[in-house]
């Protein structure tokens, strides 16, 4: 067996120690985790992702971003599920492939679809395999809040659902606070925006967190405004595919005299702790943060994963590309800082 070793700083070989087949096209894949990155892999947020490393003939591999449906407070190892699609090279590969002692390499826990508060009201809404990082904030919410939680659950059949028995079961364990509605296109059609509206009405005080494929959010969406829910109070997560390589390491070119001299100045609070530095209008903000040695969360480089979400308080940017980002995200404030670029000359910005 070839031995695999991390292609970048930040990635790790993780061993796939249990596969569960929990629908006949969905499988979960729970990971070992080396002590020496036990942290990183134990006190995620819920609702992040871990990015998978795939073997590919024509590329040499792919970078596959997928939610993990484990939660950090209940669950002991990291665990992520997987749905095949039509002509979805990752998730078949990963359905296929990955048996128990297999080993793969993976980047840390990202992502910003997670709840600031844990414990308060919540209506979490998924589709299909969208369940999977919704259902982590389920578990986390329940172990750690006392507040009401409405999970309102889309799939075409009952054979469908992912996660079923352990729904069944936290209903049990949790009957005054977990409303579950579960929603069945072989009984019930497609769910429109009427009609989530009025399934969503009884609930317009809660926080909402959606996630499912385009056309289902689309109808969620206009049933939460349908709804009275206030836009900041919906959170989408949003997946697309990357292209570049994530897992190499960011290769960081001297800033000249000229570029610092007509540089912006930026204040970055970054896990409680704030720097001020020299920001040049060519540069991304991560990699002005990486050239100062900090520890910038990033992913793909590419504006579509959204690990590298951060809050503009002050000053003003352009962004090349804003992918991971929906209407709302932008309008509360939220930039890519891989795309973000200067066109202040002093600003404020909160990871």
């Amino acid at each position: 067996m070839t031995e695999l070793t991390p292609h970048g700083s930040r990635s790790v070989i993780l061993t796939v120690a249990e596969v569960i087949e929990e629908t006949a096209d969905a499988r979960s894949v729970v990971f070992e985790v080396p002590d020496s990155h036990s942290e990183s892999f134990t006190d995620y947020k819920p609702g992040q992702f871990l990015t998978l490393r795939i073997p590919s003939d024509r590329t040499g591999s792919v970078a596959r971003c997928y939610s993990l449906a484990s939660s950090p407070r209940t669950d002991q190892l990291p665990k992520v599920t997987v749905k095949r699609t039509v002509d979805g090279y990752g998730s078949n590969w990963v359905c296929d492939n990955l048996t128990p002692g297999s080993r793969i390499e993976v980047l840390p826990p990202s992502g910003v679809f997670t709840p600031k508060e844990l414990d308060t009201k919540l209506l979490l809404i998924a589709a299909g395999s969208g369940v999977t990082p919704v259902m982590s904030i389920l578990k986390a919410a329940l172990h750690a809040g006392t507040a009401p939680i409405t999970f309102f659950y889309a799939n075409r059949g009952i054979d469908d659902v992912i996660f079923a028995a352990e729904l069944r079961e936290l209903q049990r364990a949790h009957a005054d606070r977990l409303t579950l509605i579960h929603w069945l296109e072989t009984l019930q059609g497609l769910p429109d925006d009427r009609a989530l509206a009025t399934t969503f009405r009884a609930f317009a005080d809660h926080t909402a967190y959606m996630c499912g494929p385009g056309p289902f959010m689309d109808a969620v969406h206009k049933g939460l405004a349908g709804a009275g829910f206030p836009h900041h109070n919906v959170h989408t997560e949003v997946y697309n595919s990357l292209s570049g390589d994530p897992f190499a390491d960011v290769e960081l070119d001297e800033v000249s005299e000229a570029e610092d001299a007509e540089a912006a100045q930026v204040e970055v609070e970054l896990d409680g702790e704030t720097h001020n530095l020299r920001w040049p209008r060519k540069r991304s903000l991560i990699d002005v943060m990486l050239a100062a040695g900090l520890d910038a969360p990033y992913s793909c480089q590419e504006g579509e994963c959204g690990s590298c979400a951060c809050t503009l308080t002050e000053g003003t940017v352009e962004m090349e590309n804003t992918g991971a980002l929906d209407p709302e995200d932008i309008a509360d404030g939220y930039i890519l800082g891989c795309q973000a670029h200067p066109t202040s000359d002093a600003l404020k910005i909160e990871f």
